[in-house]
């Protein structure tokens, strides 16, 4: 009996003692929490019964599926092992492993893994590093940082000054490091008979008018290869990051790649940078890196930025850490999906999973109602036209819960509805993510 009322009562006793993130808890009166129970491949299911279909990979971290039996098994033979030990002044077989893989991953350009938990402090670990680099080098007037328009980074106050979205900063811009913010290639800017890569030139010399003038006080620009995710999922040439690699070193500037959320195969490769040809200075992993189990983050950098760093002082060090840093068990579960992408030949048949997905959304291509269909690997976006919306501030919460009737999991940024799902539907639910998407949007739109 006891049992059957803490379930029944999950979702009243989190909002009693949960704040939920990047929420207004009082929107919870009208639009019902839902308690998740378990999960098994792109499935979940909550405490009624219900299945819902995980199209964005909750919150673009899973990769391989809920219950992975292989992640399952490398995570506990970890814990038989060792669940956890500091990283300082010691080491341990997986964050061996995993940082000599990663760093074989981009062929030894970056060669120094340096672990945290989530995206946001891999990208603090970034700034603070370019930064430091810069006083080593006698340059301690280069300590700005430039960021792209619409650009997002994460929440801590590094991060969320590099981030370009109006709600966080009008938030919490008092609180923030000035920046330099340069136009976005975001492809949906082509004016008219301008391609993609005509957009990614003019916003790389827009670039170069600031780097110019500022690059003597600049330490890095901090970019998302190719996608800006929360950006409405803008996508852009990979021509800018070929670009903003020869300004780069043009001006003695960093180049800082989040690959947070778009690394580790989400666009076709597994890293972004690979589609531009270039390596950056600092590359920044999460999310996906331990299949959406633990949490993890990474900023991997080149041998000359470590080096700077080698010195007999502690103060000329590197002078950061977590308590969690190099976790065992988020190790292990990172080399496990690394195994995965090796053995299952994952990117390989991620293009025929990404040809599914197009397909299951070619109705989007033709609906007069939308605009600026894109798709680059395993994201796939587009945006309703304005005018169609009732209410463009409450069409994301209303296309959630309708895309939740009708058993989907997706969370539309503004008017951008996309999908982000694991890399192991089938083709037939691909194929019903497609139709349920569809559907809900038609409830929403009538």
């Amino acid at each position: 009996m006891s049992s059957n009322l803490n379930q029944m009562n999950w979702v009243s006793r989190s909002l009693s003692a949960v704040w939920h993130p990047c929420t207004q808890m009082k929107q919870h009166e009208s639009l019902p929490l839902i308690a998740i129970t378990k999960g098994k491949g792109a499935w979940l299911y909550d405490d009624q019964g219900r299945v819902i279909l995980d199209g964005i990979s909750s919150w673009w971290t899973n990769l391989f599926g809920h219950a992975n039996p292989r992640i399952n098994q490398a995570i506990c033979e970890q814990l038989e092992k060792i669940e956890h030990v500091m990283l300082a002044g010691f080491t341990h077989p997986p964050v061996v492993q995993l940082s000599e893989k990663l760093s074989a991953l981009t062929q030894g350009n970056l060669g120094h893994a340096f672990y945290a938990s989530d995206g946001a402090s891999a990208v603090e670990i970034a700034l603070k590093m370019s930064h430091h680099y810069w006083r080593h080098q006698n340059k301690p007037a280069k300590k700005k940082f430039v960021c792209l328009h619409n650009g997002y980074h994460g929440e801590t106050l590094g991060a969320l000054a590099v981030t370009d979205v109006a709600i966080f900063r009008e938030a919490y811009g008092s609180l923030l490091q000035e920046v330099l913010t340069a136009p976005s290639p975001d492809a949906r800017l082509a004016q008219d008979g301008e391609t993609a890569e005509d957009v990614a030139k003019r916003a790389a010399t827009d670039l170069e008018t600031i780097l110019s003038k500022e690059h003597q006080n600049i330490a890095a620009i901090i970019v998302e290869p190719l996608i800006q995710c929360a950006g409405q999922m803008a996508m852009y040439s990979p021509a800018y990051l070929r670009q903003l690699r020869v300004l780069c070193d043009r001006y003695e500037i960093h180049l800082i790649a989040d690959e947070i959320a778009v690394g580790c195969g989400r666009t076709g490769k597994f890293f972004a940078c690979e589609h531009a040809g270039i390596w950056p200075d600092f590359l920044t992993l999460s999310k996906g890196i331990s299949g959406g189990y633990l949490p993890l983050s990474i900023c991997l950098t080149t041998d000359t930025i470590y080096r700077a760093f080698y010195q007999d002082q502690t103060k000329h060090g590197f002078l950061h850490s977590h308590s969690y840093t190099g976790n065992p068990l988020a190790c292990a579960a990172a080399l496990a999906c690394l195994e995965i992408f090796e053995t299952d030949n994952v990117l390989e048949k991620n293009i025929e999973r990404s040809k599914d997905l197009a397909n299951a959304f070619a109705w989007a291509k033709i609906d007069p109602r939308i605009e600026h269909w894109r798709q680059q690997g395993m994201i796939l976006a587009f945006d309703v036209r304005t005018g169609y919306l009732k209410n463009p501030n409450t069409f994301p919460r209303e296309m959630f819960s309708a895309s939740l009737h009708e058993g989907v999991l997706i969370r539309p940024i503004g008017n951008t509805i996309y999908v982000m799902p694991p890399y192991v539907l089938s083709t037939n639910e691909t194929i019903e993510l497609g139709q349920a998407v569809q559907r809900a949007l038609e409830q929403v739109l009538a």
